[in-house]
């Protein structure tokens, strides 16, 4: 694992805290019509709270289960379909230990440079708060749930070992945060970055930051971590 474990809260602040943080996706505007996403939060260093819907835009503090890192449902139920997404999300955490909230979705933006199989690069200042200090890299679209698609995953994100997101090529996006809400305010910067690189195009294209100011902030980063 990469990095400490970080701070957690209890199963019931978690479903409370992940239930706010769609809540502000929706308010944000930033999610797709169908409302498709799901969430989960790092309970501890074995389990972690998740979503066992993939409708999210209703989403309610009972429609949550506990799972270990290992797949084993601790608490609550998970149902078939969504199986393959507990595997995604615990994947994650077991990569990243600075990992204590996901959120997927299918950001209509986001999503445009995932079916371009593109990264979406760090060139909007609000990235930089949030902790995304370069582009947001790709994970080549394997099936959803297969061992290649959870290996594709990991593979980037050891490459990228202070990405805050990964773009899933041909499906969406992967967010991450220390806690729910961080989560969220990152897939809203992420999708207004998306949107303006599109309406960069208009006026000849974005502009990269001047030179050196990314290493900068990522050197700040690494000594954060």
């Amino acid at each position: 694992m990469d990095g400490g474990i970080v701070a957690t809260a209890s199963p019931d602040e978690l479903r409370t805290q992940l239930v706010d943080a769609v809540r502000e996706l929706f308010t944000a505007g930033v999610m797709s019509h169908s409302g498709h996403a799901n969430v989960s939060a790092r309970a501890d260093g074995e389990t972690m709270v998740i979503s066992n819907t993939g409708r999210v835009r209703q989403l309610r503090p009972d429609q949550f289960a506990v799972v270990r890192l290992d797949g084993e449902v601790v608490e609550g139920d998970i149902t078939p379909e969504n199986m393959e997404i507990v595997s995604m999300h615990t994947r994650v955490y077991r990569t990243r230990g600075d990992i204590g909230a996901i959120i997927h979705t299918h950001s209509p933006a986001v999503t445009g440079f995932a079916l371009a199989n593109r990264p979406l690069p760090c060139r909007y200042e609000a990235l930089l708060r949030f902790g995304q200090a370069e582009d947001v890299p790709v994970v080549p679209w394997a099936p959803r749930g297969t061992p290649e698609s959870l290996e594709g995953i990991v593979r980037t994100l050891q490459s990228h070992p202070l990405t805050s997101a990964v773009i899933l090529a041909n499906h969406g996006l992967l967010a991450f945060g220390v806690r729910p809400m961080d989560a969220a305010q990152l897939v809203e910067a992420l999708e207004e970055a998306a949107g303006a690189e599109l309406e960069a195009t208009e006026l000849g294209g974005a502009v990269d930051f001047p030179e050196g100011a990314l290493d900068a902030v990522r050197a700040g980063m690494r000594r954060a971590l």
